[in-house]
């Protein structure tokens, strides 16, 4: 007897499974049933990235319900404001939304020739899977707020003036060398995985030395670290890792140690915007810091600075850079590096 096919997954078989039971509410009969003003539930929705559905559309459900009387319980108590909470849903619904996506494309680029059969049977473990994912995702949410709050409160300015929003760090931009041509050379598969490579390599990097990365830009990456010598090690493990990668394109590294702006979990302000210019006049392979790094990595062992060229930079009039590299155990016996000097690898652009 032939087996009969296993059906494509419809629309309601996901909801049901990622959403529980379905809809039963109005965008009116949910806020109501709620206690939270319907122009508020509205904010919200919004906030949290889904289109706003018509007035007469039963759209959510009673998992929709209690979620929101959660957010009408805490604005009661005073706990929280409505600013912080639709900030708060803005920020919870953008986060997830890249991670939904991520993880879509980790798993759909493992189906590229699936048939119905499988996506059921992909379904079916996911549901099994879907309960401790889901407290793998808490678990990891606290681990790094806990992060966020240790870095926040060593921050001697924060605690003197809590008020400011200004915290001391240093910023890293990462970028691949030649990255115009390689996206020219490369197929849209081999450049996606060029793409996710260095952004695996980088974040694996920054985690490991114990800073942060604050997001990927396709042939960028911008981090931070708490002190000049944590940045400075993330930026000389970020070329290592460059170089051993021999098949791939070489990084360059800017750095700068000052006062950043942190909003919506990105970084602003001159010490960002330094930090990508001195990484426009780094060379392949090169680091190239501002003086507040090399102030703060003055005695540090196993580093060299060197002084190059002054040069003016946009926004900043004319600056005084200096080239980064690590002192191979010779040079550290001798005192002095070896080969070509520092100065020249760091002079010209890209």
């Amino acid at each position: 007897m032939s087996e009969v096919p296993a059906k494509r997954p419809t629309t309601e078989d996901i909801e049901r499974l990622f959403l529980g039971p379905p809809a039963r509410y109005t965008r009116l009969q949910v806020a109501e049933a709620a206690g939270v003003p319907s122009e508020l539930a509205a904010r919200i929705w919004r906030a949290l990235g889904f289109a706003a559905p018509a007035d007469d559309a039963v759209a959510f459900s009673d998992a929709d319900v209690d979620a929101l009387r959660r957010i009408g319980v805490l604005l009661d108590a005073g706990l929280l404001d409505e600013k912080i909470v639709v900030r708060m849903a803005r920020a919870l619904g953008q986060t997830t939304a890249r991670l939904a996506q991520w993880q879509a494309e980790i798993v759909l680029d493992s189906l590229a020739d699936a048939g119905d059969g499988e996506l059921g049977r992909l379904l079916e473990t996911a549901g099994l899977l879907l309960p401790d994912f889901e407290r793998l995702l808490v678990h990891v949410w606290r681990v790094q707020l806990a992060a966020v709050a240790t870095r926040l409160s060593a921050s001697a300015e924060l605690v003197a003036d809590p008020s400011s929003a200004r915290i001391t760090l240093a910023v890293g931009f990462a970028d691949l060398v030649a990255f115009t041509r390689y996206s020219r050379d490369l197929d849209s598969s081999a450049l996606a995985e060029l793409v996710e490579g260095f952004e695996s390599r980088a974040s694996d990097v920054v985690a490991a030395r114990g800073g942060r990365l604050v997001k990927a830009l396709g042939d960028e990456v911008l981090f931070t670290a708490g002190d000049p010598a944590t940045a400075a090690g993330i930026a000389l493990d970020l070329a290592d890792a460059a170089r051993a990668n021999a098949d791939g394109p070489d990084v360059r590294v800017g750095l700068a140690y000052g006062p950043i702006l942190p909003t919506m979990g990105d970084v602003f302000g001159p010490t960002v915007n330094l930090a990508a210019r001195l990484t426009a006049i780094a060379r392949p392979g090169t680091i190239i810091i501002d003086s507040g790094m090399a102030d703060g990595l003055t005695g540090v062992p196993g580093l060299e600075i060197s002084k190059i060229r002054r040069r003016p930079a946009r926004g900043f009039g004319v600056i005084q850079p200096y080239v980064l590299r690590a002192r191979t155990p010779d040079e550290e016996h001798v005192g002095k590096p070896a080969g070509k000097p520092v100065a020249q690898a760091g002079e010209g652009a890209r």
